[in-house]
C-alpha cells in the first residue's frame, strides 16, 4: 500500500480497516512550544507540520452568551481575563494546565435565563475568513476536518456555572442543568448546519465531555442515562444524519458508560487516560470491534522518555490491528519533552504503527 493522506488514514481507523500506517496526532501545552522554539522549531512553524505528523482541522463556532472578554489583570507570570462564558480565569503563561476559574457570572436559574437570552445561533459566530482561507487547501492535501461541539457536562461544571453548583444541581436542580446542556447544543448544531448548507463539509464531530477522575465517575450511571445521555444521543444522531463520524472526547475512568456510548453512535473514544484507570489493550480486546481509540499512551511517562518508548512498544501493536486507532498520548505534550525527544517519539510511533 503506497502512502496515504490523514483523511485517508483516519477513515480507514473509523471502518476498522488497517492502512498504511496508524495516524499520529497530540497536544502540546504552549509552555511545549515555547521551548521548542527555544531548540530550533521557527517561531512561524505549524509544529504538527514541523514534526511531520498527521494533518488534523478544527472547525469551531461560538455558541457563548458573548459576556464582553477583557483582562482584570496582567503580569510577567500570568493574565486574568473574563470569557466570553462570563467566567474570570486565571493562566499562567508559562507553564502548562488548565485555567484556575475564579469566578462565574451563570449561578443560578435566573441569571442562566439572562445568559440563554443572548445565546441565539446567528452568522457572525462562525469563523468564516477562516473557511474561505482554509478550506480548500485542507481538501486538497487530504486533512481530516473536525467540527466541534461545546455543550454537556465538562463544559458547563468546568467553563460556565462551576464544579460544585453543578455537582449539587444535579441532585437538587436537575432540570436546569439539562436545559443548560440543550440549548448549548441547540445553538451548536445550528451554527454546523450553517456551515454545512454552505458547503464546508466535515469528516467527524466531536465534543470534550469529561465524567471521570482516577478510578470514578463524577456520577452515578443512572445520572448520566437521565440527564446528560439524551443530549449525547441527540449529537450523534445529528452526526448520522450529516454522514460524518462522531468522537467522544473524556478524561478520567470512563468504563461504566462505554457500553452506552456505543450505543447512541460514539464510534471514537479519546484520550483512553491511563493513570485513571483506562487500560487501552483490555479496551481494545473487549470494545475494539465497536469502538476505535484515541490516545491510550500514559502522558505521565513522558518525564522518562525511556518507559514511554518501552509502553509504545508494548500498547501500539496491539491497538493497531484491525484499524481503529489514533497514537496520542492520554493528556497533552508537558514542557519536560525537549525537541529532539518528541521527534523520536513521532518517529517510533511512525515505525511501530507501520502495517506490513
Amino acid at each position: 500500500m503506497g502512502e496515504l493522506t490523514t483523511h485517508e488514514r483516519v477513515k480507514r481507523m473509523y471502518e476498522h480497516r488497517e492502512a498504511d500506517r496508524v495516524p499520529i496526532t497530540d497536544s502540546p501545552w504552549g509552555a511545549t512550544i515555547e521551548r521548542w522554539h527555544r531548540e530550533g522549531m521557527p517561531e512561524e512553524a505549524d509544529f504538527a507540520e514541523f514534526f511531520g505528523l498527521d494533518r488534523f482541522a478544527y472547525i469551531g463556532v461560538d455558541n457563548s452568551p458573548r459576556y464582553p472578554g477583557r483582562v482584570v489583570e496582567e503580569t510577567e507570570e500570568y493574565i486574568i481575563t473574563t470569557s466570553p462564558w462570563g467566567v474570570t480565569m486565571k493562566n499562567w503563561k508559562h507553564r502548562g494546565g488548565v485555567p484556575e476559574f475564579l469566578d462565574f457570572t451563570i449561578v443560578d436559574r435566573d441569571s442562566w435565563q439572562e445568559a440563554k437570552a443572548r445565546m441565539t445561533p446567528t452568522p457572525d459566530r462562525i469563523p468564516w475568513d477562516t473557511l474561505r482561507q482554509n478550506y480548500r487547501r485542507w481538501r486538497e492535501e487530504g486533512y481530516w476536518i473536525s467540527a466541534g461541539l461545546w455543550f454537556g457536562f465538562d463544559v458547563t461544571h468546568s467553563w460556565v456555572v462551576g464544579t460544585e453548583r453543578v455537582l449539587m444541581a444535579m441532585v437538587e436542580d436537575p432540570e436546569w442543568l439539562v436545559d443548560m446542556f440543550h440549548h448549548f447544543l441547540d445553538v451548536n448544531l445550528a451554527l454546523l448546519d450553517m456551515i454545512w448548507e454552505a458547503g464546508y463539509t466535515f469528516d467527524e464531530v466531536t465534543w470534550p465531555d469529561d465524567m471521570g477522575y482516577k478510578g470514578h465517575q463524577f456520577f452515578s450511571l443512572k445520572t448520566y442515562r437521565d440527564l446528560l445521555k439524551p443530549a449525547h444521543k441527540r449529537a450523534c444522531e445529528w452526526a448520522q444524519a450529516h454522514g460524518v463520524y462522531v468522537r467522544l472526547h473524556s478524561c478520567g475512568d470512563v468504563r461504566p458508560f462505554i457500553s452506552e456510548f456505543i450505543e447512541i453512535g460514539v464510534q471514537m473514544l479519546n484520550p483512553i487516560e491511563v493513570k485513571a484507570g483506562m487500560e487501552p489493550t483490555a479496551l481494545k480486546r473487549q470494545y475494539g470491534d465497536r469502538l476505535g481509540f484515541h490516545g491510550g499512551l500514559n502522558a505521565v511517562l513522558f518525564y522518562d522518555m525511556d518507559a514511554m518508548f518501552a509502553e509504545m512498544e508494548r500498547v501500539i501493536p496491539v491497538m493497531k490491528q484491525g484499524g481503529g486507532y489514533i497514537i496520542s498520548s492520554d493528556h497533552s505534550v508537558p514542557d519536560s519533552v525537549s525537541l529532539d525527544q518528541f521527534r523520536a517519539f513521532v518517529q517510533k510511533a511512525k515505525a511501530l504503527g507501520r502495517y506490513d
